[in-house]
């Protein structure tokens, strides 16, 4: 099939009317007549980088009219001479193309015209289908092949002049619809070569994704993709094929090495947890609450430290995990109820031995005060923990005694103790001495009008005063 003949932008063929050997005489061949054209066919889609889309309709023109098939006056471009012998007019002179003995002369030049009207009407017929875009260069190829081995070796009467000039433009059309195919064929390689080179260019940049999912089932769509697009020239699809290749399977390699370190890690943080597991179930009977409470919250952190253990294995390793620490916190709760109660029953018995010591104060008799107290110290001691939220309080009411009866007894002491109350006198009469100090500085800088040196002196006589009457309350106090 030749070249021509695979075009397909062309309509499928159409019968050609073709003239009979022209040395046949006496008999009339049909004359061809223009049919009517179907219409033109949708546009065909063109690859893009995103699919397929309809190539771009041309600009719509108006139909020309069909030909007028032309006819030629046979008695300008010919004649029969008495011998019945016919001459073909030519530029070049006359020549013979046949005889004539079946009728008359005007019968005989008649059909001569008609054989060359039947080669001409063919070559118009395919001009005009390719101007439409209709024909097919293989059937004008016939055309115009028919028409010039007629004029080769002419068995017609007619202008041989026009018919040249006809096949010469079929030819320009012929050569005109070759290029444009040609150029339709280079774009359609050219949106090829784009298409595949997109593919290519992403299939690169995503090489390193770490989005291991998505990105691999991206590549086996992008695979699909370049399985349906255009071909290209074999040594260019080969060369974008290995770019894209050795993305995909850089990609691969990466994900690879990525689950199977995933994996290995996996099998290391089963094994970690299952010695954590271990060990739990080994503290889980223990009865040092606190320690092993520690314990478990350092085997808490160790846990989450080692790593995660893959959906399936997580949830069953937890599980286990879970279950020993449950046992020992349930054990330890409970203990802790139970101590409750205890702590609870020993908040009463301290709650009334405050209330004895209470009732001490005030101290009217110090000595009995101070039996009483031994006698309620050494019962509070006998008594065991109190919860620890009440402890503060309950202690504190019973400190309070204990600290007013000691006072009392250190009041006592220094009284009947001279040394004492010397020390207390010389104490007073110093920070009198000192208050009349200050006293006088006062009134000095008042009468110099220093008022900055006034505050100054207030403060030191304010001082004094309050050193002076503490020191007079320990000396009444003894008195």
């Amino acid at each position: 099939m030749s070249e021509d003949s695979r075009d397909g932008d062309l309509l499928p063929q159409e019968p050609v009317v073709v003239v009979g050997n022209p040395s046949t005489f006496g008999v009339l061949e049909a004359r061809p007549q223009f049919p009517q054209l179907p219409a033109p066919a949708a546009p065909r889609p063109v690859p893009t980088p995103g699919g397929l889309r309809p190539r771009p309709a041309a600009p719509a023109r108006q139909p020309s009219p069909a030909p007028t098939p032309r006819s030629t006056d046979p008695t300008r471009f010919g004649r029969i001479d008495e011998t019945g012998t016919v001459w073909l007019s030519t530029p070049d002179g006359d020549v013979v193309v046949g005889n004539w003995a079946a009728g008359t002369v005007a019968e005989g030049l008649a059909f001569f015209g008609r054989k060359y009207d039947d080669i001409l009407v063919e070559v118009d017929l395919a001009a005009y289908r390719l101007r439409e875009g209709r024909g097919r260069l293989d059937q004008a190829r016939a055309a115009v092949d028919h028409a010039r081995a007629a004029l080769a070796a002419p068995a017609f009467i007619g202008d041989v002049v026009q018919l040249g000039e006809a096949c010469a433009d079929v030819e320009r059309l012929m050569a005109s619809h070759r290029a444009e195919r040609e150029a339709a064929r280079a774009r359609q390689r050219e949106e090829a070569l784009a298409r595949r080179e997109g593919l290519v260019a992403e299939a690169e940049s995503l090489q390193d994704s770490r989005q291991w999912k998505a990105t691999g089932e991206r590549y086996a769509a992008i695979l699909d993709e370049w399985k349906a697009a255009p071909h290209v020239d074999r040594a260019t699809e080969q060369q974008l094929w290995r770019r894209f290749s050795a993305a995909r399977a850089h990609f691969d390699r990466c994900r690879r090495q990525h689950f199977s370190q995933v994996d290995a890690q996996r099998k290391e943080a089963v094994a970690a947890k299952e010695a954590l597991i271990e060990q739990a179930r080994a503290l889980a009977t223990s009865t040092d609450w606190a320690a092993t409470s520690r314990a478990f919250r350092q085997l808490m952190d160790r846990w989450k430290a080692a790593g995660h253990a893959g959906r399936a294995d997580e949830e069953r390793l937890w599980a286990r995990f879970r279950a020993a620490q449950d046992d020992f916190f349930r054990a330890r709760d409970a203990a802790n109820a139970e101590r409750d109660t205890e702590f609870q029953s020993n908040l009463e018995r301290k709650e009334a031995l405050a209330s004895e010591a209470e009732a001490l104060l005030p101290v009217t008799d110090l000595a009995s005060a101070k039996r009483a107290m031994r006698s309620l110290q050494d019962r509070w001691d006998a008594v065991g923990p109190v919860p620890r939220a009440e402890r503060d309080r309950v202690e504190g009411r019973f400190k309070k005694v204990e600290d007013a009866l000691r006072e009392a007894d250190q009041r006592r002491w220094g009284s009947a103790n001279p040394e004492v109350r010397a020390r207390a006198e010389e104490t007073a009469a110093k920070f009198r001495a000192a208050m009349e100090r200050a006293q006088g500085e006062v009134d000095s800088a008042r009468e110099r009008g220093d008022y900055v040196a006034v505050a100054k002196a207030e403060q030191s006589l304010e001082s004094a005063r309050a050193l002076f009457e503490a020191a007079q309350g320990t000396l009444s106090d003894l008195s």
